[in-house]
């Protein structure tokens, strides 16, 4: 698929959608409020003005796509659980309504592939475990909430001419835009600067390997994708062991924090996406993005 427009591509995870558009042939262009800062990404992109607003009829933004990427998202900056902050009325209508009116635009234009970017919260807490694909979606935030109504809208546009897919993403890691800090710069600095640190855990997956399920999602047998979810995610990792390796790579004489409790926290299978030949980076990736990401920190 050589023409993709991803929305909310200059965003921390909708950059990693792009750059491995670009890595791998694809012609992209960025549907957003404002166009992409210069040097934001490392080949040239197209950009059109897109919002998640249901009132606009946006069908011309599609033209010559072949392909749509829906990674936008409006919420509170910093916040997706919570994003909604003081107008969940606005969040829902942003968020549901506007994200179904570009699905409807895209099918209208003739875009063959669609490809929404859901969440894990779709899920809702539960007790410890494994889940797949198969697992009723009971989400109990209005960030899930809005998330599933948005992928069963785009499930019900699928159509033999129009690819729709969702996947259900988990937490995302990796080096951040120019300018801008990675997701775990205040843990790195908290450690080094040898200040308490509480112990969490959470899965986490590589925005690459993000890109990489995008890609699949766009390239794969229709009749294999077309109206499915599929789980995003790779390693369970709590502050401990990320720290370990800033620890390794520094020599920080500082004690690591507890192991975070691993009884209560859900864990989604991913075997439904890997089935069809994904394969994440793993504790590789991991190792080498955090060496990769500790050059910006100074050591103890």
């Amino acid at each position: 698929m050589s023409r993709v427009l991803v929305s909310g591509g200059t965003g921390f995870v909708g950059r990693f959608i792009v750059e491995h558009l670009l890595r791998n042939g694809c012609e992209v262009t960025v549907g957003g409020r404002t166009s992409p800062a210069p040097g934001l990404f490392s080949k040239p992109v197209g950009f059109v003005p897109l919002a998640l607003d249901p009132n606009l009829d946006q069908t011309a933004a599609f033209a010559g796509m072949q392909g749509f990427v829906h990674a936008a998202f409006e919420h509170v900056e910093g916040k997706y659980r919570g994003g909604e902050g003081d107008d969940p009325d606005g969040f829902r209508r942003a968020n549901i309504d506007g994200s179904c009116r570009l699905f409807e635009a895209a099918r209208t234009a003739g875009v063959k592939r669609c490809v929404f970017l859901s969440s894990r919260a779709v899920y809702g807490s539960r007790l410890a475990g494994t889940i797949d694909e198969t697992t009723l979606a009971e989400p109990d935030t209005l960030y899930g909430e809005v998330k599933r109504a948005a992928e069963n809208h785009l499930r019900a546009l699928a159509t033999d001419d129009f690819c729709a897919t969702s996947l259900r993403v988990t937490g995302v890691y990796g080096a951040a835009g120019s300018g801008k800090r990675h997701k775990w710069a205040e843990l790195f600095s908290a450690y080094l600067e040898g200040r308490p640190i509480e112990p969490r855990i959470g899965t986490e997956v590589h925005g690459d390997d993000v890109g990489a399920a995008v890609r699949l999602m766009l390239e794969a047998d229709a009749d294999t994708v077309s109206g499915e979810v599929f789980n995003v995610s790779d390693l369970l990792l709590d502050t401990r062991q990320i720290l370990a390796i800033v620890q390794a790579l520094t020599e920080c004489p500082h004690l690591l924090p507890e192991a975070a409790a691993t009884e209560g926290y859900l864990v989604m299978s991913t075997g439904k996406l890997r089935a069809l030949g994904w394969q994440p980076g793993g504790t590789d990736r991991l190792e080498t993005t955090i060496q990769a990401l500790i050059g910006g920190h100074s050591r103890a």
